[in-house]
């Protein structure tokens, strides 16, 4: 289940649109300074942008490498 976004000024939206189209992947940089998750911000995007602006943004962010998470036992080696 997808987080629910939390309530912007159109001044942040304008922010966090921003940030998401400067960063790659802009997840942690966005979290942390405007409290907006991944979920949200995918929302948020598909809901402020054109559907070809976020076909767009979604095609580069899903191009970008992401921090790998090393497994650990008992679910790695």
């Amino acid at each position: 289940m997808a987080q629910p976004i939390p309530r912007l000024s159109p001044e942040a939206i304008q922010r966090v649109v921003a940030a998401a189209w400067d960063d790659a992947p802009p997840y942690d940089r966005i979290r942390l300074e405007h409290g907006v998750g991944p979920g949200a911000l995918v929302q948020l995007m598909k809901r402020e942008l054109s559907p070809a602006a976020f076909k767009l943004w979604s095609a580069r962010d899903k191009k970008a490498k992401r921090p790998t998470v090393k497994s650990t036992f008992p679910f790695g080696r």
